[in-house]
């Protein structure tokens, strides 16, 4: 902070109120979470636990009295979130990633909750922790997401659902900042990579970071001057800062597809399925296989293929394929995969992509 006016007063205060409501936010979604362990909502011992707490962190101008009865909201609307049958899903990264706004879209009430990695979401989804994640699995520029697919060769995990959205790179800066004084600009390295002509017309440096909305966060938090990020629009609502120019993509073709895990297979029938499979490493096992798509006129939506972890040259294939596996047609062939392969694991009949829109 430059000086002690009341604008930036206002400014410093504006930015605090921003980091209580971010971490009210993070409150709520961990009382959530708790449900899950609790007998009951009301926990009296617990309460009577934090109200302590917060009258002996009460120091100068914050009272124990103003604590107390702040704390009695804040534990009133926690129970009340409770009580609801809310379900949550997990994503990778901080609020505002790609990821949420996918999530966001895919099923506006689900609560979106955030995960350092993506063995969080998918761990966190196995032991109960969430209802569902949801993960990034191919995007129209990079290819598959490795680790995902990665992932989900050794999860029980079931495929529920998908979305593509596409993908629309924001810069973003604190306000009042003057574009024209801008020097540097931080994002994940793929955004980066994305916005290439955009960073080199404007001669920005670009800096990586481990996150597009991380990215946001800390340029809100930490107010480096003559800083700028590329993220979301969502993050400019979040971290409180402004977007100077949307869509900076270099390809604005760029989407990426999203599935949505679960423990537990739907009930809705689906139309599209998901399988990964490995054959023997001999001329037209391969082929063998495709066949019986294309004998059964199914029609393949992906295939992928990974390398083995414990062979060089053997590989395990993704694919995606129109159908529900009530279908008997989808069935039979099912089967007879299952008769002409190595290993054949099924990930799930979902309903196929709810594109968003551009």
């Amino acid at each position: 902070m430059k000086g002690f006016d009341l604008a930036a007063i206002r400014q410093r205060i504006d930015m605090i109120d921003g980091e209580i409501l971010g971490l009210l936010n993070q409150r709520m979604e961990l009382a959530l979470r708790a449900k899950r362990f609790k007998k009951s909502i009301t926990d009296e011992e617990r309460e009577r636990e934090v109200f302590k707490f917060v009258r002996s962190f009460s120091h100068n101008t914050l009272t124990p009295q103003f604590s107390e009865r702040l704390y009695r909201e804040i534990i009133e609307e926690s129970k009340r979130i409770q009580e609801r049958d809310l379900k949550i899903i997990g994503f990778q990264g901080e609020h505002g990633a790609f990821s949420e706004v996918a999530s966001l879209q895919y099923d506006p009430s689900l609560v979106p909750v955030a995960c350092k990695e993506f063995y969080q979401v998918f761990y966190e989804v196995e032991t109960g922790l969430l209802d569902y994640g949801i993960v990034p699995v191919e995007n129209s520029l990079e290819g598959a997401v490795t680790q995902v697919n990665d992932l989900l060769i050794e999860t029980k995990l079931k495929i529920v659902g998908e979305i593509n959205i596409p993908i629309h790179h924001a810069l973003l800066t604190l306000p009042d900042v003057e574009y024209r004084d801008l020097k540097v600009v931080y994002s994940h390295p793929q955004a980066l990579a994305q916005c290439r002509e955009f960073i080199l017309r404007h001669k920005l440096e670009a800096r990586p970071y481990y996150d597009t909305a991380g990215a946001a966060k800390m340029l809100a938090r930490e107010r480096p001057e003559a800083c700028g990020v590329i993220a979301s629009r969502l993050c400019a609502d979040l971290y409180r800062l402004e977007v100077i120019k949307e869509s900076i993509e270099d390809h604005p073709s760029n989407m990426t597809r999203f599935i949505v895990l679960s423990k537990h297979q739907e009930v809705e029938e689906g139309d599209k399925c998901s399988i990964i499979f490995s054959v023997k490493h001999e001329a037209g096992a391969l082929f063998s296989v495709l066949r019986l798509f294309s004998e059964a006129n199914i029609n393949l939506t992906r295939i992928e293929s990974r390398p083995t972890r414990n062979n060089l040259g053997s590989y395990i294939f993704f694919s995606d394929f129109e159908g529900s596996d009530k279908d008997p047609k989808v069935k039979e062939v099912l089967k007879k995969i299952r008769e002409n392969t190595i290993t054949c694991k099924f990930l799930g009949c979902y309903k196929s992509h709810k594109e968003a829109d551009r």
